[in-house]
């Protein structure tokens, strides 16, 4: 057998109260696209940032090409041919595509030789970009397309991606298999994290599988199915989501004729947005990023106000509230970017636990904090929904970033609403997680809630929701019945071909 090109022997890196990574060894041979797969929190960020210089482990050893293999630093393991794209996008809305890659390189070329290479680099490989377009212009997929690029122009022999298909359509998806394999063809290598079973399956030659930071198995992903490669990280059987037969309420969240337009100059703006979500009902909102999501669910929230007559709980006008008084009449809503929206990354479980918590949860009394209370909450909603971390005095930006999902969408199910509205809420998290998130949804609605679940993972849609709807250029389609609706269809309903023209009540 030929020498691997990255060789990693008996890695351990512990922080605080947690062993990241316990003896881990595997390889990664030349030309090969493989796959790491775990929970989240089972140790896959700690290992491929030490892959790219941005932590040293405690102990073990890493071989590049048969050579010790020691960065220090991201440049150094650039140097040595390492590229990364990473989950979050490092990317200025403000700049063009030229400026925005130039600022991730060592040593960019002039900006006019710079955007020559982007246009030949990003056709070669299938991936068309125009080095002059302004990022903030550019659809979720597009963004991605310059982290790529910006990475292949470094010439790399190793390419880690980390849930890179997370933000795409389905013919985004097609496109960047097709660069990865030609990428393989050449024989460059790739590490791939994805918690997307079936893509593993479909793109990867070899897996390695981590539990608890330790290697608990090693797969050729092609010859097992999803479920068997999920159990293979959680240990166990996987909980398949269910709800018994169940008949909506009463009319629980109405939104009349809503225009608005977005605070950001890239954003999008909603455009006579009308439907109604019943109690027990799951409303499934679907689209591509960049189509009104954002701005639908800031509507609903109360981060942008509404006309008086737009939005309406329980029949009740709540357009023209803020947050936290639509909190306390029991609308919440969970936005899709965890770090820095839906949780402050420097305070601790128990501070985030409060900041949403406080009003339905009686955290405060007489303008004090009961920090006793407010941590007992925080502990309700990690043992409940299972988030691994040694307690809620951790800080949010320390914990994984699936793990900082759970807590975050357990937070709000925790504090028992009357509309529950959740964007992206199984983002990034692990297929037992996922499976736990979607039940405690599901759970919610059973009790009465209406809940709306707005996500691009068409398959999560169709497995929880009662009805459809789908955004597109800030439009929101009439809604329909998920019993019965085709792919097609739902192809049609995201592109706004929808043969129906009245919202469904």
């Amino acid at each position: 057998m030929s020498e691997p090109l990255l060789a990693i022997e008996g890695m351990t890196k512990t922080y605080p109260g947690v062993v990241a990574n316990s003896d881990v060894s595997f390889d990664i041979g030349k030309g090969e696209i493989h796959a790491l797969l775990g929970e989240n929190g089972a140790g896959k960020s700690t290992l491929v940032k030490a892959i790219y210089g941005l932590i040293r482990p405690d102990s073990g050893s890493m071989r590049w090409r048969g050579a010790p293999f020691t960065p220090s630093a991201p440049h150094e393991a650039r140097a040595a041919g390492v590229a990364m794209v990473f989950q979050h996008f490092s990317l200025f809305d403000a700049l063009d595509v030229a400026e925005n890659v130039a600022l991730g390189m060592d040593n960019p070329p002039p900006l006019r030789r710079l955007a020559a290479q982007i246009r030949k680099v990003s056709q070669d490989y299938g991936l068309p970009l125009d080095p002059d377009q302004l990022l903030g212009d550019l659809s979720a997929g597009q963004r991605q397309r310059v982290e790529i690029v910006r990475c292949l122009l470094q010439d790399p022999h190793l390419l880690i991606m980390d849930e890179p298909t997370s933000v795409l359509t389905p013919q985004e998806v097609d496109t960047l298999f097709r660069t990865l394999r030609q990428l393989r063809s050449e024989g460059r290598s790739i590490l791939y994290i994805s918690h997307k079973l079936e893509e593993i399956r479909a793109l990867c030659d070899k897996a390695t599988v981590l539990r608890l930071g330790k290697v608990v198995g090693r797969c050729d992903p092609r010859q097992k199915t999803a479920r068997e490669l999920a159990e293979m990280m959680v240990g166990t059987k996987l909980h398949q989501p269910e709800r018994p037969p169940h008949a909506p309420g009463e009319v629980a969240l109405e939104i009349r004729a809503l225009n608005l337009a977005s605070p950001s100059p890239f954003g999008t703006r909603l455009k006579e947005v009308s439907i109604s979500v019943h109690a027990g009902e799951i409303l499934g909102i679907g689209g591509v990023a960049g189509n009104g999501q954002d701005e639908f669910l800031a509507a609903l929230s109360g981060e942008m106000r509404a006309p008086r007559g737009a939005v309406f709980v329980k029949g009740e006008p709540v357009g023209h509230l803020g947050p936290n008084a639509r909190r306390a009449l029991g609308l919440l809503c969970a936005p899709e970017q965890r770090l820095g929206h839906a949780a402050a990354p420097e305070m601790t479980l128990t501070e985030n636990a409060l900041l949403t918590g406080a009003w339905r949860q009686k955290l405060v009394k007489g303008g004090l904090v009961n920090w006793t209370k407010t941590r007992g909450f925080a502990e309700a909603v990690i043992k409940r929904f299972d988030v691994r971390t040694p307690g809620p005095q951790v800080v949010a930006r320390a914990l994984s970033g699936g793990n900082l999902q759970k807590f975050v969408i357990g937070r709000e199910i925790m504090q028992r609403p009357e509309v529950l509205v959740v964007n992206q809420p199984t983002w990034g998290v692990d297929a037992a997680a996922a499976a736990a998130i979607r039940q405690a949804l599901m759970d919610l609605a059973q009790g009465g809630a209406a809940v709306v679940v707005i996500s691009q993972d068409l398959d999560e849609l169709l497995e929880i929701a009662d009805s459809f709807a789908a955004l597109n250029a800030g439009r929101l389609t009439a809604k329909r019945p998920v019993r019965g609706l085709t792919l097609d269809q739902i192809g049609l309903m995201l592109g706004g071909a929808d043969e129906d023209t009245d919202a469904a009540a």
